[in-house]
C-alpha cells in the first residue's frame, strides 16, 4: 500500500470543510478542526483501549491521525459518569480556545458532541458505534444511541 499524503490532505481538508457546515460555522474550519479534535480525544479517554483501535480500523488515515495524536495509552481511564463531565473533558482537551469554542453554553458544547457522533456514521459501522455505545457509562451511553439510526 503507497502513502499519498496529497491524497490524505485533500481528503482531509473535504472533510474539515463538510464538518464546519454540519456545526454551522462554516467560515470558522479551525474552530471546527479543534471541536472534533477535542471531542475525539475525549472519547478515546473514556472508552476501552481495544475499543479505540476497533475505531481507528474503520477510520479513513486522515481521521486516524486526528485520532492518535498525543494519545499515551493509560491504564487509569478518567472517571466520566454523565454528560456534564464529558463535556468538561471535552472543553479541557480543546484549552485554552475551549471558551470560544463552546462559547459559554453546555447546550452548544452538547450540540457540538451530538453533530459529531451522527457525522461520524458516514466513516463508523452500526456495529462498532454499538460496541462504543456499551462500553460508555450509562448516563452517556444516549450520547450515542439517540444518534445510530442516522
Amino acid at each position: 500500500m503507497a502513502l499519498n499524503f496529497n491524497q490524505y490532505a485533500t481528503e482531509g481538508n473535504a472533510f474539515l470543510k463538510d464538518y464546519a457546515k454540519e456545526m454551522n460555522m462554516p467560515n470558522d474550519r479551525n474552530k471546527a478542526g479543534r471541536v472534533f479534535t477535542s471531542i475525539m480525544h475525549a472519547l478515546r479517554d473514556i472508552i476501552p483501549t481495544e475499543e479505540s483501535l476497533q475505531l481507528i480500523s474503520q477510520l479513513p488515515m486522515f481521521l486516524k491521525a486526528i485520532y492518535v495524536n498525543g494519545w499515551s495509552i493509560k491504564k487509569e481511564k478518567p472517571k466520566v459518569k454523565n454528560m456534564a463531565e464529558f463535556l468538561d473533558l471535552v472543553r479541557a482537551h480543546d484549552w485554552p480556545a475551549a471558551i470560544n469554542d463552546f462559547e459559554y453554553s453546555d447546550e452548544v458544547a452538547e450540540q457540538y458532541v451530538d453533530t459529531t457522533f451522527i457525522y461520524l456514521r458516514k466513516y463508523i459501522s452500526l456495529g462498532e458505534m454499538e460496541d462504543i455505545r456499551d462500553s460508555l457509562p450509562k448516563d452517556l451511553k444516549s450520547m450515542i444511541y439517540s444518534n445510530l439510526m442516522f
